[in-house]
């Protein structure tokens, strides 16, 4: 299965997410290792995952 990663590999230090793919470093390890099931599973869980780096890549204000 093709890997969903667009070549922005930023890991997001406070949410653990690449900010290019949204995968955790385990999922990108492990990629080329999951099952069809498992890449199914880490893909359904990306779009939910790309509201979290938006919120979480803004400060708070001071």
């Amino acid at each position: 299965m093709k890997s969903p990663c667009n070549k922005v590999c930023v890991m997001d230090a406070n949410i653990r997410y690449c900010r290019g793919c949204r995968r955790t470093l385990d999922e990108i390890a492990r990629w080329g290792e999951m099952s069809d099931a498992e890449h199914e599973a880490v893909l359904a869980a990306l779009p939910a995952r790309a509201s979290e780096i938006a919120e979480g890549s803004v400060p708070p204000l001071a």
